[in-house]
């Protein structure tokens, strides 16, 4: 991959804080270069407070044609867009935006869409099922829509700030269909899916997103944390004799979702 940079080369930042566990550098670059695409994605550490400085100079390089967009600018990104997908409009954030034919920024929310493929790839049925969702922030707002889509038959969503969970369960009211929403505690007793969209297990201290004893054979677990191997949270989900899916799996789900983004007309 690296002996194909040159002068022409197109650049695909990530940007994000902590940006050390990204893999979609090494990921993407590769998926472009399989497609005979002459580009590249880099990591870019952004503090939160500095991403209006860093989007000017990523506007005004002309050879950048996209941008991955990871914690914590999700939903600040989504003002710097001009254009967007209704998905990205109705959740008011963004993972991935390109370069319009006028200089402006498009983007969309793939992380929902990543995330259920990820978890059907590894044997996951979503149709019809009870589904635990922790995390009510811009990726967890986008796997509950993209839970929905997939057909569960009842979602429950816990965040430790209630009032973030009853704003998502408000902004999915209309799109839930047959299913059955509301909020709950971070019980995954009965559930057949249980699903993790915090931040909990970046580092080895951090808490489990649920009580791992209440876990039992049969139940599915996801989770969204990318680069740190199985999590802890996993591992306790394996030895109770749960299927699994990782961050990683997730990474993996959303490359082509990326490229075929990054590289539409």
């Amino acid at each position: 991959m690296i002996d194909q940079l040159n002068g022409e080369t197109r650049l695909f930042p990530i940007i994000g804080d902590p940006i050390k566990y990204v893999q979609s550098p090494v990921w993407l670059t590769r998926t472009l270069a399989e497609r005979g695409h002459n580009g590249i994605c880099i990591p870019l550490e952004v503090p939160a407070g500095e991403l209006d400085t860093v989007m000017a100079g990523l506007t005004a390089s002309p050879n950048v044609d996209g941008i991955l967009v990871t914690m914590p600018h999700k939903a600040t990104a989504f003002g710097h867009c001009t254009t967007s997908t209704e998905r990205a409009r109705m959740l008011g954030v963004v993972s991935v935006i390109r370069r319009n034919t006028d200089g402006t920024w498009h983007g969309d929310m793939l992380d929902g869409l990543a995330f259920v493929k990820a978890q059907q790839d590894n044997g996951a049925d979503i149709s019809g099922a009870r589904a635990l969702l922790v995390g009510a922030g811009g990726a967890g707002s986008a796997i509950a829509l993209a839970i929905l889509e997939a057909g569960v038959g009842e979602l429950v969503i816990h965040d430790a700030d209630q009032a973030k969970a009853g704003a998502l369960l408000d902004l999915l009211g209309i799109r839930g269909g047959q299913a059955r929403i509301g909020t709950g505690p971070a019980d995954p007793t009965g559930f057949d899916l249980v699903f993790n969209a915090t931040p909990m297990g970046m580092t080895d201290e951090d808490p489990t997103p649920v009580d791992v004893d209440l876990l039992a054979p049969g139940m599915f677990v996801g989770d969204v944390i990318a680069g740190h191997g199985t999590t802890t949270f996993l591992a306790a989900a394996q030895a109770a004799g749960c299927r699994i899916a990782s961050g990683d799996n997730m990474v993996g789900a959303v490359q082509d979702l990326m490229a075929d983004f990054m590289l539409a007309k």
